[in-house]
């Protein structure tokens, strides 16, 4: 049986590496663009969920994607001839789907800083920036450069050069956020003295509200690129040869001037000094939008949060297919595994104990992202909403699979005895004795784990599901408003476990007075 094992398992890497040799060959001959659909697809990601004005959700209207980014790459695409398409990622898994070839490129405000430059493969710069200093309006005596700062507390973005800037100084408080809406939120809680990071996102964020101001002068040097795989030169320069002409004609600077982002570095480094009449359209829209959906009156309130209903619903429906789904294979992979350490021989009581105990000894964010990052390396590329699934069903398949067997454990060993007595197989008795009375004592265990999964399912955002948590994040980092939309979504989880909850009760009473009536039956 070992010998068995051991040749399938080496037959089935063999086989796995394989097939991503041959797809590896036939993409490399074929010079098909990564995560294409079709030879006019042009898949790219981005980190779209509180992203101004890069990639983000149009606040006047949710389901419309916008940024000055969005627009550079449909305007590339255009001029490539290809439609591009865009992906919505985490920006931790950006770099980990554009490596396993899930997209072409992402396009994120990347610096093209040397740590960055090692990982992936760079287009020519884009956009040339610098940073800015935000501080409260409230603020008395306001630092006006990086000097300034020393022993104040500071917010940034982790891993730019606004951070590196201020780690230099080695006189400065530093909070490193992921997402600048939690910086921003914290500056004007009073828990920061100041921010510095990109100008564009100090020029959407720290001018919109009245609270915050941007002050002194541009702090450093940095460019955006567009990141490639390493080995994409040939696509890289056709992205390269297209970025170009849109410099040269103009387009480049259309773009940036309709969101109010054309500034004097770009024009020193694009050596185009013409000063066209382009309106910020794309700036004012923005403007109009926040303006007209923040607030504190009633009328504004009761607007924006009706107008978050429709994301919320459909992130409701996602999240209870996804967390059905996923308790179901747990449920059928559970018994499975529960009877199998319970009755099976030695090596099924073994394999099923390693999976059981390698599963609860490893992390579930882990096991989401070993799923749908690491599996594609052997070639199995799973959709989002499957590899959530497979994930949460694996991983709670271990916890109900240990309720099974204490449920097993819990029927007193004369009641299969007596089955068996009267007549019935060891088969019968199992199925029409043993795990019925299993089972009525696991209910109440299973219902609390579905809950559990509902939660856990948030896990799942970070392969790009947009699930209630994620909404969540889009919602309040997109209005400033994590009070209001954090009760919303609270409300729709309580909603989706409450009938559960509700339905297991009534499963419980009626197995209970099965089984009472059944037990007080003359014989």
């Amino acid at each position: 049986m070992n010998r068995f094992l051991t040749f399938l398992g080496m037959c089935l890497c063999v086989v796995a590496f394989s097939v991503q040799q041959v797809h590896a060959a036939e993409t490399a001959s074929q010079g098909v663009v990564p995560g294409a659909l079709n030879p006019t697809d042009l898949p790219w990601s981005s980190d779209g969920e509180a992203n101004v004005p890069y990639t983000f959700h149009d606040p006047a209207e949710e389901a419309r994607i916008t940024g000055f980014e969005y627009d550079l790459v449909a305007a590339l695409g255009e001029r490539m001839g290809l439609k591009s398409r865009f992906i919505q990622n985490d920006w931790d898994g950006l770099i980990p789907g554009l490596s396993r070839g899930l997209y072409a490129m992402v396009v994120d405000g990347i610096e093209m800083t040397p740590e960055h430059k090692a990982a992936v493969l760079f287009s020519h710069p884009y956009y040339i920036t610098s940073n800015r200093i935000v501080v409260r309006k409230s603020m008395a005596h306001p630092p006006l450069t990086v000097g300034e700062l020393q022993g104040r507390t500071v917010g940034t973005i982790k891993e730019t050069s606004a951070e590196r800037i201020l780690r230099l100084d080695g006189h400065i408080a530093i909070r490193s956020y992921v997402e600048e809406t939690n910086a921003f939120a914290d500056l004007r809680n009073g828990r920061l003295d100041a921010i510095l990071l990109d100008e564009p996102i100090a020029l959407y964020y720290g001018t919109i509200s009245d609270d915050m101001e941007i002050v002194g002068q541009p702090v450093g040097h940095t460019s955006y690129g567009i990141a490639f795989r390493k080995g994409e030169d040939q696509l890289c320069g056709r992205v390269d040869a297209a970025l170009d002409a849109m410099t040269r004609d103009g387009t480049l600077h259309k773009i940036l001037a309709r969101w109010n982002l054309w500034t004097p570095a770009m024009a020193e480094f694009t050596g185009d000094h013409t000063q066209p009449d382009i309106a910020p359209t794309e700036w004012q829209r923005y403007r109009d939008a926040m303006e007209a959906t923040t607030g504190h009156g009633w009328y504004v309130l009761v607007k924006r949060y009706v107008n978050f209903l429709p994301l919320i619903g459909r992130a409701a429906l996602m999240t209870l297919a996804v967390s059905a789904l996923a308790m179901v294979l747990a449920v059928v992979l559970g018994v499975s595994l529960a009877l199998a350490r319970h009755y099976g021989g030695w090596v099924l009581r073994t394999l099923a104990g390693l999976y059981v105990e390698i599963i609860r000894g490893t992390p579930l964010l882990i096991q989401v992202l070993f799923i749908f990052y690491g599996l594609p390396i052997i070639g199995i590329r799973l959709s989002p909403f499957v590899a959530g699934v497979l994930s949460l069903g694996l991983n709670y398949a271990a916890y109900e699979a240990e309720n099974y067997r204490a449920g097993l454990l819990s029927v007193p060993k004369g009641q299969s005895e007596a089955a068996v007595a009267l007549n019935m197989t060891h088969f019968q008795a199992l199925r029409l004795v043993v795990v019925p009375q299993a089972f009525r004592t696991v209910v109440p265990v299973m219902t609390n784990d579905f809950i559990s999964l509902l939660k856990d399912s948030s896990l799942v955002s970070v392969i790009t599901l947009s699930e209630l948590s994620q909404a969540y994040v889009r919602l309040s980092a997109t209005y400033y408003d994590y009070f209001g939309t954090g009760l919303m979504v609270g409300a729709a989880y309580l909603l989706l476990g409450l009938p559960f909850v509700r339905l297991a009760r009534i499963a419980e009473r009626r197995m209970g007075r099965s089984m009472g009536s059944g037990s007080g039956r003359p014989h």
